[in-house]
């Protein structure tokens, strides 16, 4: 098998996830809705992972709604908060926002809501002076990303929340892909919306959770009854919301230790790329990113070609949700880089089964696809 460097598209489920989620799979299968033992026993096991996610993220436990994932996280918070404020009909994002977020706030904007969309620096990270000049009174929302999904770049939410709350907005960020990997406390950058991925960090596909600060407006997207605090109707789907859960709980308990693990190894690649191929560069800020995300350019040849004269290395040019086209990242057009450059990026993401043979293995085939790409 190639080694795996796309972490950042999904990771593989944690065997002790897995182990927590059978019991809900096989014996334990109760509505938590139900009064009886068998739905008291799965309303407990959701209730254990609600404070699971919450003390990852440093909130209440009834701040935290389930969700199926990321995607209704972020549609959940933009459109939610925009519907509850009809007297503001202004949204200020980013202009590397993944689709997610960015598919949502086109949505608002056909639909008669000003979007405004801050740029980003040769680093990636958005303009805070920008968005000085772009957040007012008529702002009802202001969603940033919490880090860049391609680049792994973390944005400067604290200065977008103190702009924000200034003029009575709210807060959004994305920490899809920072949960787990950075400590993340929803009280420190003061942001009153937070969207979670389970698949990011070791839990099952299909299952999320957005951080909703007590007291924020919010409509629900989807009518049922009142689950999740009345914001997100569906009976729970209690086996993955356990494996969300204790993903979170090991996150939070070995995250300092494997950062720096895997931030090591992440830079032991980048100095084999840079010290073999003559003319690469780094997309993004040095520091300022994810402890596993390297995205690099490499010079006179397109990622795409690279990866695919690279079969020992499973790695994107980009978001996975951008995958498939030639054309050169939004994120990387973004940050000032040139078409013809920019088409050379790729995005490598390493993981916590990621070993020092792994990085080796990989240097070694994107350096020889490299060359052969430059003679063909």
């Amino acid at each position: 098998m190639p080694v795996y460097l796309d972490h950042n598209a999904t990771t593989p489920i944690l065997p002790e996830v897995v182990d927590a989620m059978l019991p809900y799979l096989r014996e334990h299968f109760g509505n938590p809705s139900s009064g009886h033992v068998y739905g008291r026993r799965a309303q407990g096991a959701v209730a254990r992972a609600r404070g699971q996610v919450a003390a990852l993220l440093g909130c209440d436990d009834d701040e935290v709604i389930f969700t199926s994932g990321g995607t209704e996280a972020n549609n959940l918070a933009i459109r939610g908060v925009v519907e509850a404020r009809s007297d503001r009909r202004h949204v200020v994002t980013t202009a590397i926002e993944h689709p997610a977020t960015e598919r949502p706030c086109a949505w608002l904007e056909r639909h008669g809501t000003r979007v405004t969309r801050i740029g980003v620096d040769v680093d990636g990270r958005a303009r805070v002076e920008e968005a000085r000049t772009a957040i007012d009174a008529a702002t009802a929302l202001v969603t940033v990303m919490h880090s860049n999904n391609e680049t792994g770049v973390l944005q400067p939410i604290a200065d977008f929340a103190e702009l924000a709350h200034a003029v009575g907005a709210i807060l959004h960020t994305d920490a899809a892909q920072s949960a787990g990997k950075v400590a993340l406390n929803v009280h420190k950058p003061g942001v009153d919306l937070l969207s979670v991925a389970g698949h990011k960090l070791y839990a099952p596909k299909g299952v999320g959770a957005l951080y909703v600060r007590r007291g924020t407006p919010m409509v629900p997207l989807v009518l049922g009854a009142g689950h999740e605090r009345g914001l997100r109707p569906g009976t729970e789907n209690v086996a993955a919301i356990v494996g969300l859960g204790v993903a979170c709980e090991i996150a939070g308990r070995d995250m300092e230790a494997v950062a720096a693990r895997v931030a090591a190894l992440r830079d032991e690649l980048w100095q084999r790329l840079e010290t073999a191929v003559p003319g690469m560069k780094l997309n993004g800020h040095r520091t300022l990113r994810l402890p596993n995300t390297l995205n690099v350019r490499f010079p006179r040849a397109s990622g795409n070609a690279i990866l695919a004269g690279a079969p020992a290395v499973a790695a994107s040019t980009g978001s996975a949700c951008h995958a498939g086209g030639e054309s050169a990242s939004a994120v990387i057009l973004a940050m000032g880089i040139a078409a013809e450059d920019a088409v050379g990026s790729i995005r490598l993401t390493l993981g916590r089964g990621t070993t020092a043979a792994d990085i080796v293995v990989a240097a070694d085939a994107l350096v020889q696809s490299w060359r052969s790409a430059l003679r063909s």
